[in-house]
């Protein structure tokens, strides 16, 4: 049977161009007509469409499953042979990555904006993975914003809506439609990767006294959580909450921290939970938050990297290095050092640890935008961190039988042998553009001219003098293909090892975001309490320097950060 091909005349439209995850705007800009068929348009334009095999999915936010029918319009039109998409158009991102793998699919074309909020309102995003489950890369995504600026076309097929809700068959002009469980294949490759039994012993045989709450945020992972942590584990309903996946995310913002994942914090600190973990929008970020025992994302992954010989996937295949986002703490490096491990520092961007796991080099990594995982997949992956966590919690527990190990227990005996960073993030969203540029010029222009090199600034509050090492823009050269990414960060390095990077975002859909990472290393040899001290307290003097030297506030009108972490 043959099918019309409509050719649909259109214009360019300004600024699309896909950021470190994709393309996002708010869902206005979106539902504009020819917007979002031209950017559709363009990836199939950037890729061999013809007879190729796709995976779609995304996080269910609104304007989803009009996007889903217009791929299928297009897709259909540009020759792609069969389309796997998720039940309902959802898919967290993990599980995308994994289908995309698992079936071996061409890449695929993931509808989310992450972590930030949905509805009407708010945002929606396109971004394009490629065949080995990852971020399409910057050749890849600087070919879709090329054809953006100068489309005149797109193609389409008309043909009946396919209804997403039915697993199963169907067709889409000459295309195969296949609709697929969106929880099942994730579950499977989780419990390929973890002792289930062991960590479903535990909990069992410590119901009373270790009790878990998971908080779905209303995002995509509430179904994987109860698959796993009810179906599977036997958990009681009470261990999760917010898992029900909404359109808008039930009106909140779906990022696990400590600002908008107040949901967890509440009830964990009023019920004395042991155990809390929170996933974003699109499931590929994490949070781990005990009663009085948050867990920051650089302590995590190094938690993990320290304890990767009790999960079964890295005693069957090993560990083969470990890496980090550039402004994450240091403390996982400290872990490759003492393991003998090789180890990265890579720009932001998930797609930059997928070219070291192609290769074979990386197997444990993470960034502190609470985003952790490993090469089982090639995205970040929410569920993995808190499995992992659950599957170290369960081994040291049979180490150690007659102490009851939590999360606190865990940091404190991470902490007496590497130290600690002290860490934190402040992010200043939607803030003027010409003032974080402003900021922006002003550290480049202290690297240029060496100004601030050495000088020596004294925190007001705490007395403590800070002297500049060293101001650089951090550069990264791939070590597999060689390309080079420029331009990634302001990075203000003191001589006793404390670091300061400012970053400007390119994630939000309005205005600028301005983040400033503040780290500061003390080793095990400061004792238990001093290693034990609040955060806040730890950097008081060094964030009060870092706003000094930057004249931030000045600069962005703002005498306070949105979220701190």
């Amino acid at each position: 049977m043959s099918y019309q091909v409509k050719e649909i005349s259109t214009k360019p439209f300004d600024g699309q161009k896909p950021g470190t995850s994709g393309l996002r705007k708010r869902v206005k800009v979106f539902q504009q007509e020819h917007y979002t068929e031209n950017f559709i348009q363009a990836i199939f334009d950037s890729i061999k469409a013809e007879g190729a095999t796709l995976v779609i999915g995304g996080d269910g936010r609104y304007f989803s499953p009009e996007a889903v029918q217009t791929i299928l319009k297009i897709g259909s039109a540009n020759g792609v042979k069969k389309l796997i998409i998720g039940k309902d158009s959802i898919l967290s991102t993990p599980a995308a990555s994994n289908v995309i793998r698992k079936y071996k699919a061409d890449g695929g074309i993931l509808l989310t904006a992450s972590h930030n909020p949905g509805g009407p309102n708010n945002d929606f995003g396109i971004k394009y993975n490629v065949s080995n489950g990852g971020p399409a890369p910057e050749n890849v995504t600087n070919k879709i914003y090329e054809i953006t600026k100068t489309i005149k076309r797109y193609k389409v097929i008309e043909a009946d809506p396919v209804d997403l809700s039915v697993i199963g068959k169907a067709r889409y002009g000459p295309t195969e439609v296949q609709i697929i469980d969106s929880v099942a294949d994730y579950v499977e490759l989780l419990q390929d990767i973890f002792d289930f039994q062991l960590i479903k012993d535990f909990l069992q045989n410590n119901a009373a006294s270790f009790r878990i709450l998971f908080d779905g945020l209303h995002g995509v992972t509430g179904p994987y959580a109860r698959a796993i942590l009810v179906d599977t584990l036997g958990l009681p309903e009470a261990s999760i909450q917010n898992c029900v996946a909404l359109p808008d995310f039930g009106g909140g913002h779906p990022d696990p921290n400590l600002t908008y994942a107040h949901s967890l914090v509440e009830v964990v600190e009023a019920k004395n939970i042991q155990f809390g973990a929170a996933s974003d929008g699109d499931g590929d970020r994490n949070m781990i938050y005990g009663k009085g025992a948050f867990v920051t994302p650089s302590d995590s992954v190094a938690i993990i990297a320290d304890w990767a010989h009790v999960i079964p996937y890295f005693k069957k295949g090993g560990v083969k290095g470990l890496a980090r986002s550039m402004p994450t703490s240091k403390a996982i490096d400290l872990v490759a050092q003492k393991k003998g491990l090789e180890y990265f520092e890579v720009p932001t961007g998930w797609k930059f640890f997928g070219n070291l796991m192609d290769a074979g080099r990386l197997s444990i990594c993470g960034e502190e935008s609470f985003g952790t995982g490993s090469d089982h997949i090639r995205e970040k992956d929410g569920i993995w961190a808190i499995m992992a966590w659950l599957n170290i919690i369960a081994a040291a527990n049979k180490e150690s039988p007659n102490e009851l190990i939590g999360i606190k227990e865990l940091l404190k005996k991470h902490y007496a042998v590497y130290g600690r960073s002290f860490f934190s993030r402040y992010d200043y969203e939607e803030v003027s553009s010409e003032g974080a540029n402003k900021l922006v010029a002003l550290l480049d222009g202290a690297i240029t001219s060496s100004s601030l090199a050495n000088k020596t600034y004294k925190s007001k509050s705490t007395n403590q003098d800070f002297t500049i090492a060293s101001v650089t823009n951090f550069s990264y050269t791939d070590p597999i293909d060689g390309s080079v990414s420029k331009n990634q960060g302001q990075v203000v390095l003191f001589d006793d090892g404390s670091r300061v990077v400012f970053r400007l975002s390119g994630t939000g859909s309005a205005g600028a975001t301005v983040r400033l990472y503040v780290e500061r290393y003390v080793g095990p040899e400061a004792g238990e309490k001093v290693l034990a001290g609040d955060t806040a307290e730890g950097l008081k003097g060094l964030i009060e320097v870092a706003l000094e030297i930057s004249n931030l506030k000045q600069f962005l009108g703002r005498d306070e950060p949105t979220v701190i972490t």
